[in-house]
C-alpha cells in the first residue's frame, strides 16, 4: 500500500464519518467569519433556536465592507458613509454580541482581511480544518491545513454543529523545483500555475504545492500561493509543514505554549506527504523558467510573461477559445498583437488578501523609494492587510516612502480587490491589481483589472505602463 498525501492525512484526522455513498462528514477546527456571508447564518440560529456548538472556534473581524480612508474609519462603524456597508458591518458587531463570538472590530488595531489576521493571530494553525464563507480561504493552507471557503448555508451547519458535510478530493501535486530569478515571486508562480493548467484546471483537486521554490518560500510567499488555488479550479491548495512553518507560528497569540507547543511541534512534523505518496495528477515547472506575469483578460488564466504580446483571435482554432479571446481583448480594450509592456494602467492597487503582508509591502517600497509616480496614474492605492501589519510597515518608515512617492497610504481592509466599498474602478479604467480575481466588473462597472506582484504594480506605478521588474533599474 502507497503512503499518503499531507490531503490524506488532513481529510483522515477530521473524518467523523464515511458513507457509501462517498459523502463524509468532516470536523471543523477553525471557523472565520467576516461580515458578507454571517448575516443569514447567524439569523438560522435564531430562527432554529440553536446556539453556536463551540463558541471558541470562531474568530470573527470585518473586512469586506470596512473603508480605509483615515477619516472615514475615524467614525467606527457610524462613520461609515455607505448605508449597506454600514449595515452589514454592525450587524456582525451585534451577532457577535448576541452570540458570544470573538469578534476583532473595525477600529481595533488587529483588524484586517480575514486571511491576514487569520494566520497572523495564530488562529491558523497547522494540521486544521479552517473554514470561512470566503473562497480564499485557500489561503491558510500554507500552514499544512485543510482549508477552503464556504457558502452561507454552511457556515449555518458549522456554526451549529462543528462539523461539515464533504465529498474527498483527488490528489494533485504542482512541483516547482530550481530557482526564481531575481524579482520573480510567489504571484509569478501561481499565474504561471494557473496559465498552464487554466482556471478549471484543478477542479475536483485538492492541490499540493512542493518542491525546492515553494520550500524556499517565506510564509507569506506560501500563503500567496495557496491563495490563488482557487483561481486554478482547486477547492484548496496546501503546503507541507517545515521548520518555516514553525518559526511563523510560534509565540502567536493563539499559538499553544510550554508542554502544548512542544506536543503540538511533534505531530505537525507529519504533515507532509509520504515519499511514496501517489498524486492522482502530477505538474511540474523549473523556477528559472517563470517570468514576472501580467494577466490581460477577464480571467486569471489569461495571463502572459511580461515580454508577451496579446493573442490573435483568428489564430486560434478552437471556436470557444477565439470568441473567450475576442471578448476579453474587446472588453480590456486592447488589441491583437499589443505588447504587455504598452498595457498603461491607469490606477494602480496594491493590497488584498493575495498581497498585503509586510514582506510585500517592503517589496513595493523597494521599488518607489527615491521615485514618483508617473503624472498618467490617477490614483495609486497602497492598503495593509491588518493593523498590525500597517504598525510595522509606519515601524519600518514605508508608508512614508510611498506617501513621497505620491502613493495614498491607506487604513486595512479588502479595498479596491472588489467592489464592495468605496475603492473602486470607473467605467473603462485599467488597474495594475495585486489582488486575485480580473474578471468583468470585479474592481468596480466597467472596471479592466491586471493581475501582477507588488513590485510589478510598484513598477507600473512608477513607469506609467507595465515593465518588466527584472531591469527596473532601467525606469
Amino acid at each position: 500500500m502507497s503512503g499518503l498525501t499531507l490531503y490524506d492525512k488532513l481529510w483522515r484526522n477530521h473524518l467523523v464519518e464515511q458513507r457509501d455513498d462517498g459523502s463524509a462528514l468532516i470536523y471543523i477546527d477553525r471557523h472565520l467569519i467576516h461580515e458578507v456571508t454571517s448575516p443569514q447564518a447567524f439569523e438560522g440560529l435564531r430562527l432554529a433556536g440553536r446556539k453556536p456548538w463551540r463558541l471558541d472556534a470562531n474568530l470573527a473581524v470585518p473586512d469586506h465592507n470596512v473603508p480605509t480612508s483615515a477619516e472615514e474609519r475615524a467614525g467606527g462603524v457610524a462613520g461609515i458613509l455607505d448605508a449597506v456597508s454600514r449595515l452589514q458591518v454592525q450587524t456582525l458587531d451585534d451577532n457577535c454580541l448576541a452570540f458570544d463570538i470573538t469578534e476583532i472590530p473595525i477600529n481595533d488595531r488587529r483588524q484586517g482581511i480575514v486571511h491576514v489576521v487569520g494566520p497572523e493571530q495564530g488562529a491558523t494553525l497547522p494540521g486544521m480544518t479552517v473554514v470561512c464563507g470566503d473562497s480564499h480561504t485557500s489561503t491558510h493552507g500554507a500552514f499544512g491545513a485543510l482549508a477552503h471557503g464556504i457558502g452561507t448555508s454552511e457556515v449555518e451547519h458549522v456554526l451549529a454543529t462543528q462539523c461539515l458535510i464533504q465529498k474527498k478530493m483527488k490528489n494533485m501535486l504542482v512541483r516547482i523545483d530550481g530557482q526564481l530569478q531575481p524579482g520573480v515571486t510567489a504571484k509569478d508562480a501561481a499565474l504561471a500555475v494557473i496559465g498552464e493548467i487554466g482556471t478549471a484546471g484543478g477542479t475536483g483537486y485538492a492541490i499540493e504545492f512542493g518542491g525546492e521554490v515553494v520550500r524556499a518560500m517565506t510564509m507569506e510567499g506560501r500563503m500567496t500561493m495557496c491563495n490563488m488555488s482557487i483561481e486554478a479550479g482547486a477547492r484548496m491548495g496546501m503546503i507541507a509543514v517545515d521548520q518555516t512553518t514553525l518559526d511563523y507560528v510560534r509565540g502567536r497569540t493563539y499559538a499553544p505554549t510550554g508542554e502544548l507547543w512542544d506536543a503540538a511541534v511533534a505531530a505537525w512534523r507529519d504533515l507532509h506527504s509520504d515519499a511514496d505518496a501517489v498524486f492522482d495528477r502530477v505538474l511540474e515547472l523549473r523556477g528559472e523558467d517563470i517570468k514576472p506575469q501580467v494577466t490581460w483578460g477577464t480571467s486569471p488564466e489569461m495571463v502572459l510573461p511580461v515580454d508577451g504580446v496579446l493573442p490573435d483571435p483568428a489564430a486560434i482554432d478552437n471556436p470557444s477559445r477565439r470568441e473567450a479571446t475576442s471578448r476579453a481583448l474587446e472588453y480590456m480594450g486592447l488589441r491583437p498583437g499589443m505588447a504587455i509592456t504598452d498595457i498603461r494602467p491607469d490606477r494602480v492597487f496594491i493590497g488584498s488578501c493575495t498581497n498585503s503582508r509586510i514582506e510585500d509591502l517592503r517589496a513595493a517600497a523597494g521599488v518607489v523609494r527615491g521615485r514618483h509616480i508617473a503624472a498618467s496614474i490617477k490614483q495609486a492605492l497602497v492598503v495593509p492587510g491588518s493593523g498590525e501589519v500597517k504598525a510595522q510597515a509606519e515601524a519600518e518608515g514605508l508608508d512614508q516612502v510611498f506617501l513621497a512617492a505620491g502613493m495614498e497610504w491607506r487604513e486595512p481592509g479588502c479595498s479596491m480587490c472588489l467592489a464592495m466599498n468605496a475603492d473602486k474602478l470607473g467605467p473603462g479604467e485599467h488597474c495594475a491589481s495585486t489582488s486575485n480575481r480580473n474578471f468583468e466588473g470585479r474592481q468596480g462597472f466597467g472596471g479592466r483589472t491586471h493581475l501582477v506582484s507588488p513590485t510589478m504594480a510598484a513598477a507600473a506605478a512608477i513607469a506609467g505602463h507595465f515593465v518588466d521588474i527584472r531591469t527596473v533599474q532601467e525606469l
